[in-house]
């Protein structure tokens, strides 16, 4: 650890909460009927359950199901011989809280039976952190979406390039998401395809989330930090204003890491062909001119849009292949070539988002191999994409910065004192019906 982050020592647990901006939860007991407390500690099985018509000891018959490719709930409750009276009972009621077009493959559900073989319970899991039941209470169902226990743990990883950051990620067993998520940070200062160098160093402080001791996903990116071999380091703070809708990365001194443009279209895709006003065509084996950069990838990669803009030319255009121009603010231009498909809806004059996914890497048109054509004109002129230098979309400037560099001080703080290299902080949170997590 550098003595760049070793700053103070943490002050107060009150800081801390400042700087996450979410409450921390002291994790509490749901309340549950005592089938859903059997139902927890032992296997599909005939368990105890008193009945929510109160007064009489049965016996009740858990269901345990996953949904499978395919499947409706319907067809999946058939499948595990849920009789088709309780069945109705379950859709008609879980319609009212839970939006079927969002069901998936392996969402699990857990249907309580009486000893007559009546519904007691049933218990449906759209994904990890989203829960909904129907309860029969007093003789009439009741359906809700119910709170979540998470535990939510902040992480901390640092190590080297060997080869690339894809496998220098996997090497410390980080998922594909938080790689994409930790390039992202950058995009718009650094191109990994090709500035990263052998010996690079990089840190990330992360967020992980856990459901009953399983992890079921990545939450925020804190802090990432890139440092490369000529010394020159990049660094962007997670940090969100309590009155904005989400969070955004800045560098140590309030500068939003977030241009106009981001680099490239394909943060991670290898550059085969340069910016060049002459290059030997690899086809025609012609001198000319390349007025863009060639990003080898996978055909099927997502293709973003590298500015906010507006769809000017989708279709196939000669050489190009598969091709898709967009015009944005300032009189600039971008192109992208050779694509194997567009994004579903995307046509002329379609508004896109800067980072939206626009279309996917392909070999159409005249190509040696699925790569992107990727161009950048301004006012009619060709410019190389990764030389260009592009405006910040924000500075913080008074409270706001104050409040950012405080957060920054906790931060460095909690990376000081903490005895765990690898697990900073560990907090539990109910995740209410009405809230949401970010997942990355």
């Amino acid at each position: 650890m550098t003595t760049a982050k070793k700053i103070i020592l943490l002050s107060t647990a009150l800081s801390l909460f400042a700087f996450f901006s979410i409450f921390v939860f002291t994790r509490q007991n749901i309340p549950a009927s005592s089938a859903e407390t059997a139902a927890a500690s032992a296997p599909p099985a005939t368990v105890s359950n008193e009945d929510a018509d109160r007064n009489q000891n049965k016996s009740t018959i858990l269901v345990e199901g996953e949904l499978q490719s395919g499947d409706t709930l319907s067809k999946s409750l058939t499948k595990y011989n849920i009789e088709p009276v309780v069945r109705q009972q379950i859709l008609e009621n879980l319609a009212d809280c839970l939006d079927f077009r969002k069901l998936r493959p392996k969402d699990k559900f857990r249907v309580f039976l009486d000893d007559q073989g009546q519904l007691l319970r049933c218990e449906y899991e759209n994904g990890p952190l989203e829960s909904y039941s129907v309860t029969r209470t007093a003789g009439t169902f009741v359906a809700q979406k119910d709170q979540v226990n998470v535990v939510i743990k902040t992480c901390m990883v640092e190590d080297s390039i060997s080869s690339s950051l894809f496998d220098a990620f996997f090497n410390n067993q980080l998922r594909a998401p938080l790689v994409y998520a930790f390039a992202d940070i950058f995009s718009s200062r650094l191109d990994f395809n090709t500035e990263t160098q052998k010996e690079d160093t990089f840190q990330i402080v992360f967020e992980k989330y856990f459901k009953d001791d399983q992890f079921v996903g990545y939450g925020n990116i804190l802090y990432a930090r890139y440092q490369q071999q000529d010394g020159k380091i990049h660094e962007g703070y997670f940090y969100q204003p309590d009155e904005a809708s989400t969070g955004a990365y800045f560098d140590a001194q309030g500068t939003e890491l977030g241009t106009s443009f981001i680099k490239s279209p394909v943060p991670l895709g290898r550059v085969t062909s340069k910016f060049s006003f002459s290059r030997l065509h690899p086809v025609s084996g012609i001198m000319r001119p390349h007025l863009g950069v060639d990003l080898a990838a996978p055909s099927g990669t997502p293709i973003m849009a590298t500015s906010d803009g507006k769809v000017s030319y989708v279709g196939f255009n000669g050489g190009f292949g598969r091709q898709i121009v967009i015009s944005h603010a300032g009189g600039y231009q971008t192109f992208y070539g050779h694509l194997s498909r567009f994004s579903k809806g995307l046509k002329t004059g379609s508004v896109v988002k800067q980072k939206q996914i626009i279309g996917y890497v392909g070999s159409s048109g005249i190509s040696t191999g699925p790569h992107l054509d990727y161009r950048v004109q301004q006012l009619g002129k060709f410019y190389d994409p990764f030389a260009i230098e592009f405006q910040p979309k924000s500075v913080l400037r008074g409270e706001k910065l104050a409040r950012f560099q405080n957060n920054i001080t906790v931060l460095s703080s909690l990376l000081e004192s903490t005895s765990d290299p690898e697990t900073l902080y560990v907090r539990y949170m109910v995740l209410k019906p009405d809230e949401q997590l970010t997942m990355l």
